[in-house]
């Protein structure tokens, strides 16, 4: 198709306007190259397969609009499958396609593999909900759309002590994955600011994630009366289930990890009925911006859609607001790309899905409001 264009032109007129026409449709061919990296399938899925899904809404919309700087973006996006040698591959495939700017990856442990090989080819990444601090410490290049395990464990105490008549406050967490245990450290730390007492914390593992009677007991054991659940809605659905045959209802409170058990096949939702959780996008916010996302992504997907969607959209519209204080165009190299971007990040404002007025620090980290939600009928209702 190219070929027949540029023959016509040479057809049509001079020498000299030939090559200049071929030279404006070779400028017409650039494309933004944006890569995408999570787990679409597997465990995970239900994580990374969102964040894709709503990276490309995100990428379809611009396009649509005429592009970043007059040019569309191509997006590709790899599976890693929550699997960090998987991540390198699908970091490395990508590169060698020309990927100027990444969106991923989407978990924690993969990004901590992929992070140090984007920091030193210096190629722009922002991670839609690796929230380990560690997973954007290795270059300037580096940031991040979600809250840090830190500021979650921070935020949830905060938000138990200062809105839930509860005294007695159990936690379940997982040792063995920084994530989980991040959080729960930073919960420890903020709730002696509060009235309510960690009257047990039960940890468990990797190796021993599917009977959590022993932890539910202690739970019961202690008396508490809301139980704090840092880790993945895998998991959680045992506990539920298990909590459930044990008689066992208090309040639960889940971090972000938890989002992604509405779309879980097999699990009795019921079970999930008042569980409540902090998450940066609730799906009923009236406001048009989300309303117009979840329509969109309902009828492409079939699903209302979770938070890490709307991390995936806001990624893309960040790399999209920063590129546009810019001059650059896509015939820049990535690492021209991504100084560029480094600079602009900690200049821009953006009001997206996942938080009005959101900026960016130097070190990677974002500023937003979380928004408290709770399980109602099988769907999220804002608190």
């Amino acid at each position: 198709m190219k070929f027949k264009k540029a023959l016509s032109v040479a057809l049509c007129a001079s020498m000299v306007a030939g090559c200049f026409a071929t030279v404006a449709s070779a400028d017409e061919d650039l494309t933004w190259k944006i890569g995408g990296i999570g787990p679409i399938t597997g465990a995970a899925s239900a994580y990374g397969s969102a964040a894709m899904n709503g990276a490309q809404i995100a990428v379809d919309e611009i396009n649509a609009a005429g592009g970043i700087n007059g040019y569309q973006i191509e997006f590709q996006a790899e599976d890693d499958e929550h699997d960090a040698e998987k991540s390198v591959n699908a970091y490395n495939t990508l590169k060698d396609w020309g990927m100027q700017a990444l969106v991923g990856t989407v978990t924690t442990a993969p990004c901590l593999a992929v992070a140090p090989l984007a920091a030193e080819d210096n190629i722009f990444m922002i991670t839609p909900s690796a929230s380990a601090v560690d997973t954007i410490s290795y270059g300037d290049n580096e940031f991040r759309m979600c809250f840090s395990d830190p500021s979650q464990g921070s935020a949830s105490a905060q938000y138990i002590g200062e809105n839930l008549d509860v005294t007695k406050v159990g936690v379940i967490y997982d040792s063995s994955d920084v994530y989980s245990s991040g959080i729960y450290a930073t919960f420890r730390t903020e709730a002696e600011n509060y009235d309510f007492e960690i009257v047990a914390a039960e940890a468990f593992t990797s190796d021993s994630k599917t009977d959590f009677s022993t932890q539910i007991q202690a739970m019961i054991d202690a008396g508490a009366e809301l139980v704090f659940l840092p880790f993945y809605y895998n998991e959680a659905s045992i506990v539920f289930t298990q909590a459930s045959s044990m008689e066992y209802s208090p309040l639960w409170f889940g971090v972000d990890g938890m989002d992604g058990i509405l779309s879980m096949e097999g699990f009795d939702l019921s079970l999930a009925e008042g569980v409540m959780l902090l998450t940066p996008f609730s799906a009923d916010a009236e406001d048009e911006l989300t309303q117009n996302f979840v329509a969109t992504y309902q009828d492409l997907y079939g699903e209302i859609p979770n938070q890490f969607a709307a991390d995936g959209y806001d990624c893309v519209y960040v790399i999209k607001t920063a590129l546009e204080t810019t001059e650059l165009d896509p015939s820049a190299d990535a690492s021209t790309i991504s100084d560029a971007l480094q600079a602009a990040m900690v200049e821009i404002t953006m009001d997206g899905l996942t938080g009005e007025g959101m900026v960016w620090t130097a070190d990677g980290e974002v500023s937003k409001s979380p928004k408290a939600v709770v399980i109602q009928d099988g769907v999220y209702v804002g608190l």
